[in-house]
């Protein structure tokens, strides 16, 4: 038999697997997840709408319907504590349903919630559990909260590469390094950005359409950017000046697939928080590395800036996930 902190986690486990259904579809909005379960069975799931209407909260309630009284709720991060024109404050929702226990997996970071949907939950006399595998949570909600907290999108930078670091042969050629499972992989990815970045080299050079090919996702292509100090920017892309305009990307994240210009500027104004590194088991030798010069000073600088966080094998090449260690 299972302790009430292993079915707490368990459940939460099934609520952060849900909320990766909403991931790249809300917006601004974070993608979050809730189930509510009553005797061991569930009564009610919900996630994140697209465009982030409703909340998951009122989706999972409003499935529930009376069967949420006295139930327990799970949910991925702390339910709203704020009105707002698009819809109710999902702490008001709860309260109302009367479930006997929430459990979150973590604190809402946004100022207009942040304790107070917590708080408002505990003086109607529900039970709250707080901080249950909260890690997976902000990993499964990192746009939403770089956005809160650093005030621009989270960033990944993706490279697909040789065993030596290259992403191409001296002449330019590139298609492909990686094989079909990795490039499924990485259109995956694109489905779960709501913008994507390549520089003005990557664009003349190859003209990429940046576009989901995936069967049943390819309405999720996400905003197309082009890092540039050129003016001109072709029809349907938006342009970047510089990296530290990412400020202004309505989305709160965003893929940087290349080329080395544009990878090796984002690492040199420290704006990549998630490394993607697709590793094809082939040398090259002397071909085009995947990064230029990205700043560093010390090779001292450059310990302790990156923490593996996974790693897979995808068909016969590999892929090493790494996050950036911020304070």
């Amino acid at each position: 038999m299972i302790s009430a902190d292993e079915a707490d986690a368990r459940w939460i486990g099934a609520a952060l697997a849900l909320a990766q259904r909403g991931v790249g579809l809300t917006g601004v909005n974070p993608a979050v997840g809730c189930v509510i379960v009553r005797g061991g069975r569930v009564v009610g799931r919900g996630v994140t709408a697209a465009g982030g209407r409703p909340h998951a909260e009122a989706v999972a309630l409003a499935q529930a319907g009376a069967a949420a009284a006295g139930a327990t709720m799970y949910v991925t991060l702390e339910p709203c504590a704020h009105v707002s024109a698009r819809g109710p404050a999902c702490a008001d929702l709860v309260a109302a349903a009367r479930p006997a226990r929430v459990v979150v997996a973590m604190r809402d970071p946004d100022t207009r919630t942040d304790g107070q949907g917590i708080a408002r939950l505990e003086a109607a006399g529900i039970a709250v559990t707080t901080g249950v595998r909260s890690a997976e949570a902000a990993r499964g909600m990192a746009g939403f909260i770089a956005r809160r907290r650093l005030g621009r999108p989270h960033v990944t930078l993706k490279l697909a590469t040789s065993l030596d670091g290259c992403i191409a042969r001296a002449d330019g050629e590139s298609r492909w390094i990686t094989g079909p499972a990795a490039r499924g992989h990485a259109h995956l990815e694109r489905a779960r950005a709501g913008a994507i970045l390549v520089g003005r080299g990557t664009y003349e050079a190859d003209a990429p359409a940046l576009d989901v090919r995936l069967p049943g996702l390819t309405g999720r292509s996400p905003e197309r950017y082009l890092l540039s100090a050129q003016a001109e920017t072709p029809a349907g892309w938006r342009r970047l000046a510089r990296p530290g305009d990412i400020s202004g990307i309505g989305e709160d994240a965003l893929l940087v697939e290349g080329g080395t210009g544009a990878a090796a500027a984002f690492l040199a104004d420290d704006l990549v928080d998630r490394l993607l590194i697709y590793r094809a088991p082939m040398l090259i030798g002397a071909g085009r590395p995947a990064l230029g010069d990205i700043g560093l000073a010390r090779l001292a600088d450059a310990h302790d800036r990156w923490r593996l966080r996974d790693a897979r094998t995808l068909g016969i090449d590999r892929l090493e996930v790494y996050e950036r260690q911020r304070e």
